[in-house]
């Protein structure tokens, strides 16, 4: 194998979306040539006119990067010549209840005629254990006429990216390194440790593509049980937020989590999803855990509309008809995503049921939002205007104290609200 440089200049990441754009933009800040490759060119204008869709990277910061001459976003594969590392981080959706990779073929597709000698190249796209040595290796080498590992090295990250939190960002949150060899693994590790203050290196690709599935698997199944308890609750008539709260001042031994209308986002809806297919595939078995939790945080949305229009009931209001104001449209607080939102499920089963939906989303992009729904601002008159307020996604910019105090009824999926008039799930 030719001789690898001391240090990869030109970076490739293809897919400038919530996880490759940070990437592109750390790497940039690194000393990295980087071109942003995405098949979305209206993505790829507003990226080259300083114009950025994604909250962990403001307008100024993506403007020092374009300002750098250093990130060039484009849609022309031919843009990828000569690169030193490639990182692949598109989408993965289930169709059907089956994964779909066509996104990772054609990113591997379109990059293979580009490989040289000493590259490497980095999936982060969340996958079933096995994808990057059975799938996107062999799609590689017959593309390119290369071999891995000894022409180009290969390796998988998961991606680890959380939109809007301000603690954990890309470059302090550790990263899962691996590669396909001791030597990809340890060209991956070198490229990560540029961008990251800390990387964990495993013992192979299946590994490190077992890691991210753990991980919203854990997240996925804690918040169904949580979310069941709090529907158990409701009938039992127990404070179920009440009762974490206490759980919560344990020491050892309990995590809190807390209910709410669902999961949504790219994660958590589909990435179990990706290891129960694969149980189920290779082993014929069920992942019953998953499956279980599934079905709870699929249930929460039609719970949260039955509540709601139990509520308004109690107001002597029928839910057709009703003007309903819900805050937030967002899968998650602080962000635009509106990815399998569950707030976007609430919001089309009231409106499906006659009611006038309005939703202030200050984040979201105004083509995001369903049809049927207006959406207005946070103000005393449209609070007091409503028959409901619901509280589906808790941004923080909301001010809670003001709509508790001027709503007829507000249903809160958050714990944000306090109040007479407030009914928590």
């Amino acid at each position: 194998m030719q001789e690898p440089r001391v240090s990869a200049e030109k970076l490739v990441v293809i897919g400038q979306g919530y996880v490759g754009l940070p990437l592109a933009v750390r790497a940039v800040e690194a000393g990295f040539k980087v071109i942003g490759l995405d098949v979305d060119s209206d993505r790829v204008k507003r990226l080259a006119s300083g114009e950025s869709f994604v909250e962990d990277i403001p307008a100024d910061r993506l403007g020092r990067a374009l300002g750098s001459g250093r990130y060039h976003p484009s849609t022309e594969y031919a843009d990828a010549e000569g690169f030193d590392v490639c990182v692949i981080t598109v989408p993965t959706p289930l169709r059907d209840g089956t994964p779909d990779l066509s996104y990772v073929e054609q990113a591997g597709t379109g990059i293979a005629p580009y490989l040289r000698p000493g590259c490497v190249v980095v999936l982060e796209s969340t996958t079933y254990p096995g994808t990057t040595e059975e799938l996107l290796r062999p799609l590689l080498e017959s593309a390119s006429g290369l071999r891995s590992p000894d022409d180009f090295h290969l390796g998988y990250s998961p991606e680890r990216i959380d939109p809007g939190n301000r603690t954990w960002r890309l470059e302090n949150t550790p990263k899962v390194v691996s590669g396909i060899d001791a030597a990809s693994l340890s060209r991956v590790d070198a490229f990560y440790r540029r961008l990251v203050t800390r990387t964990v290196p495993v013992g192979s690709t299946q590994v490190a593509e077992l890691t991210k599935l753990i991980e919203n698997t854990f997240r996925q199944v804690n918040i169904a049980l949580i979310n069941e308890l709090a529907m158990l609750s409701h009938h039992l008539d127990i404070d179920v937020w009440q009762a974490i709260e206490a759980a919560e001042t344990k020491p050892f031994g309990f995590m809190p989590f807390r209910p709410g209308p669902g999961v949504g986002g790219h994660c958590l809806p589909i990435d179990p999803c990706y290891l129960s297919w694969q149980v189920k595939r290779r082993l014929g078995r069920q992942f019953r855990f998953i499956d279980l939790a599934n079905d709870v945080n699929h249930e929460m949305p039609e719970h949260v509309t039955q509540r709601i229009m139990a509520g308004l009931n109690r107001t002597g209001r029928a839910v057709s008809g009703a003007r309903l104001l819900l805050l937030g449209l967002a899968y998650k607080k602080n962000t635009g995503d509106m990815r399998d939102s569950p707030a976007v499920d609430v919001a089309e089963r009231l409106r499906d049921l006659g009611a006038d939906v309005r939703a202030v989303e200050p984040y979201a992009e105004p083509h995001h939002i369903p049809g049927g729904v207006l959406v207005v601002k946070l103000t005393e008159p449209e609070v007091r205007a409503a028959d409901a307020v619901v509280v589906v996604t808790d941004h923080d910019v909301f001010d809670y104290d003001m709509v508790a105090r001027h709503a007829r009824y507000v249903f809160d999926t958050r714990n944000r609200c306090s109040g007479a008039v407030v009914e928590r799930l």
